[in-house]
């Protein structure tokens, strides 16, 4: 009895150590003298290009706000993050930042006062970041970005997640050595790894989380980086593996997705959208090279397909064709209302309408994005090189949930697709009351569904 008594009290003392040093040690800041040193020269238009580049105006800029005022929702698993005011205003943004606070907010989640930032602040990405690049964008800040006088939502979760001091435990956890290692001796290789590292955190999305909802991958040396992950239920498509897109894309194809949010496979929907809207469509045209090139040599050795690379006819193909009494109830539903853009082949039309015969968003493991994608449509963003901006109609207003899972089921399960099925229920899941018809034009065409669900 008394060896566990003693026991318990050595357990309970570590423990109150423990606190005590989450609680009254000072916050480590990663130092200038950590990194290399700029070797280029550091100016507020270089900084409005990383800010461009990290895409930071799209996160911290809220609905109806302005620029960089923040308060953007961020959903989370532990309830809703509002970004923050990162304007010069000295009392609701970082106008009284030094260069070290700055670099500190931005490579290890500390505020000047030593508060944590929740890690919805991808700094873990960021800490990559090279000393000119922080630098430059601390010089864009201070000195172009127009101070906004007004204080954004603030945050707060319930207990224990309001508990910042427990974001500390979770950064010696999970944050690694700073400092971005260029891969290759190709200097266009390493460029296109220092955007999609660093500047783009691509893997804040495209990565999946391990057990401490950390990035399970943000470096080429990481087995999970960039296989795949999920946001907000959201399947996220890896840019990796057997299953990525980058084996199917060229480089050239790939380089048309980033720049303009379309190429001959498909078009991009969801938070792509505004990335591709608010960052990717303004890099270079080198710096758009670099990531495709990057992206290809992640998977060196691969095949490339050409697009609409397969002419033999498939079954669901030659079913639609036929479109006989007898069709199934997902046949048909596609044949009123989707063939019409993507075609009985599902290839759709290259740039225009995406294919579906393939596309990783008809087949990823979870249908959350498809389901959404029918019942609200998606909008491809207007970009520089492809100003027009092609949108779907949604169609939860004219089809229910049965509806809707059948015809999911049947593009997951059609041409060369073998994706599970889906539910009723998980479309009921989805669905918003207050859906409504987008459109009066489109009653004109609301009977084709009723004859449809009439053969069921």
């Amino acid at each position: 009895m008394k060896s566990f008594l003693r026991i318990l009290g050595g357990v309970i003392v570590v423990i109150l150590i423990a606190i005590a040093l989450i609680i009254w040690v000072p916050a480590q800041r990663t130092s200038a003298k950590a990194l290399d040193l700029p070797t280029s020269d550091i100016t507020a238009a270089r900084g409005a290009y990383v800010a461009r580049a990290a895409n930071c105006e799209d996160c911290h800029t809220g609905p109806g706000r302005k620029a960089y005022s923040g308060g953007l929702t961020v959903a989370s698993p532990f309830g809703t993050i509002y970004s923050t005011n990162i304007t010069p205003d000295k009392q609701y943004g970082i106008g009284d930042y030094s260069l070290d606070d700055f670099r500190a907010a931005l490579y290890d989640g500390v505020r000047k006062n030593g508060t944590r930032l929740y890690p919805a602040m991808p700094y873990e990405n960021y800490r990559l970041l090279s000393e000119a690049d922080v630098e430059s964008l601390y010089r864009y800040y201070m000195d172009e970005v127009k101070p906004v006088h007004d204080q954004p939502p603030q945050t707060h979760l319930a207990f224990p997640f309001n508990q910042r001091l427990g974001v500390r435990v979770w950064d010696w956890l999970a944050l690694k050595n700073p400092r971005f290692k260029p891969p290759t001796d190709n200097p266009q290789i390493n460029r296109g790894a220092y955007l999609v590292q660093a500047l783009g955190h691509c893997a804040a999305c495209h990565s999946p989380r391990n057990w401490l909802m950390a990035s399970n991958g943000i470096r080429d040396e990481d087995a999970k980086y960039l296989t795949g992950g999920k946001v907000d239920g959201r399947a996220v498509p890896p840019l990796r593996g057997k299953d990525s897109v980058t084996t199917r894309w060229s480089q050239t194809q790939i380089a048309q997705y980033l720049a303009t949010g379309r190429n001959a496979y498909t078009g991009a929907a969801g938070d792509m959208t505004s990335v591709v809207g608010n960052s990717l469509q303004h890099l270079s045209y080198d710096d758009i090279m670099a990531m495709s090139a990057y992206l290809k040599y992640l998977d060196a050795g691969t095949t490339e397909a050409s697009a609409h690379s397969n002419d033999v006819p498939t079954k669901t193909q030659a079913m639609l064709t036929a479109a006989n009494p007898s069709t199934p109830l997902g046949a048909r539903l596609y044949l009123d209302n989707c063939d019409g853009c993507h075609f009985a082949n599902g290839l759709g039309a290259p740039g225009v309408f995406p294919t579906l015969d393939g596309n990783p968003t008809v087949t990823a493991a979870s249908a959350t994005s498809l389901i959404e994608t029918i019942l609200y449509g998606a909008a491809m963003p207007s970009t520089q090189l492809r100003p027009e901006r092609f949108r779907m109609p949604g169609f939860a207003w004219r089809l229910d949930d049965h509806d809707v899972a059948t015809l999911a089921t049947f593009l997951r399960q059609g041409w060369n697709n073998h994706a599970s099925a889906v539910t009723a229920g998980q479309v009921a899941a989805l669905r918003h009351k207050e859906a409504k018809p987008p459109l009066k034009s489109d009653e004109r065409n609301a009977g084709r569904a009723d004859q449809a669900r009439a053969g069921r």
